[in-house]
């Protein structure tokens, strides 16, 4: 089935190019017309609603390269989205009409590591806005069905895009075991850590305490999960015997902190993005008390989790998004939370 073979529920054919944001080098962002991917038979055409800007979309933006993934070529940024699908292909079978947030790892679905499960550590994986791949800064994506996930309506698309860090967050979580009776540090309270607190609040966490830098961002984790803030720049973490750390700051030395406030046989989790190599990390503790050290790396199945959240209202996405841009300001989108710190997730709307 190619675009000239599908015509959408007016009559009209289906778009052959769509505007985007599309990366040229460090601080060189572009609005352009880019060709749409032809429509294949597993395929779905999705209308953009949301957009968000993560954490590696700012990297990409202000250095052209994010840890060890370097922009070669021109490249549309954005691995967070939801919007409607609006066409589909012969074998597809989600209806036009259907609101959906995409799921932006590409695994291949064949090898061991996928078929066990673990498909977010595809060896051969690519994801949506990690260049080369193109991602979903667009009015238009051509997506395979098997990335879309449906949203229940009260998860309009229009907000659906932070349900990916949703899922990071919960995938976090599930990586650090959390369970009811736990107490639990979350360093880092930027959007990820923010709704890890509300993720471990939702597990049965008896105590959520939060760090940052930035009491604004404190503020907001005591409205949502958090029993006890502390601004580590003006108090030490004076804190013992918890059972679980979640690491959401990329920090290294709220990390080796953080460490060193585990009970023994506790379990210390990194989600923040880690540098290649990490200098005064105090192993001979993590040894003595029998620590586990993990990492987290996106999520495997838990966009459905995600959703139910959301939609349940046991997580609040509305409290972690503070601004929205139109696509023509996207790059105004990519500096807002340093421009502005109070914010927190940024959206693109379309």
């Amino acid at each position: 089935m190619t675009t000239h073979a599908v015509h959408l529920a007016d009559g009209s054919s289906l778009p052959l190019t769509t505007e985007a944001a599309v990366l040229h080098g460090a601080g060189d962002l572009r609005i352009e017309e880019n060709p749409l991917k032809t429509l294949g038979p597993n395929d779905v055409l999705v209308e953009m609603r949301s957009g968000g800007i993560c954490g590696s979309d700012m990297h990409y933006f202000a250095d052209g390269r994010n840890g060890t993934n370097v922009l070669r070529q021109p490249t549309v940024l954005g691995h967070e989205g939801a919007g409607v699908v609006i066409a589909a292909g012969e074998a597809a079978t989600v209806a036009a009409g259907t609101a959906v947030v995409i799921e932006p790892a590409l695994p291949c679905r064949s090898c061991p590591t996928c078929l066990s499960g673990r498909y977010n550590l595809c060896p051969a994986g690519t994801c949506f806005g990690s260049p080369p791949t193109d991602g979903l800064f667009a009015r238009h994506v051509v997506v395979p069905e098997a990335a879309l996930h449906v949203l229940p309506e009260s998860v309009p698309a229009e907000i659906g895009a932070a349900i990916e860090p949703l899922a990071v967050a919960v995938w976090a979580v599930e990586r650090a075991q959390v369970q009811a009776g736990h107490r639990v540090l979350i360093t880092g309270a930027g959007p990820i850590g923010l709704l890890v607190a509300q993720v471990a609040a939702s597990r049965g966490a008896s105590e959520i305490v939060v760090t940052d830098v930035n009491d604004d961002r404190l503020a907001v984790a005591a409205r949502f999960g958090a029993t006890r803030t502390i601004n580590t720049s003006v108090t030490a973490l004076d804190l013992k015997d918890m059972d679980r750390l979640i690491e959401c700051s990329g920090n290294t030395r709220a990390l080796a902190d953080g460490i060193l406030t585990l009970a023994p046989a506790a379990r210390a989790t990194v989600v923040g993005q880690a540098r290649p190599t990490v200098d005064g990390i105090p192993l001979g503790f993590l040894q003595r008390f029998e620590i586990d050290l993990v990492s987290a790396f996106r999520y495997a199945n838990a966009f459905p989790t995600a959703i139910q959240l959301a939609s349940s209202g046991v997580v609040d996405l509305r409290s972690i998004i503070t601004a929205t841009f139109p696509l023509a300001n996207a790059a105004t989108a990519l500096t807002a939370p340093v421009t502005d710190p109070t914010n927190l997730k940024v959206l693109i709307t379309y």
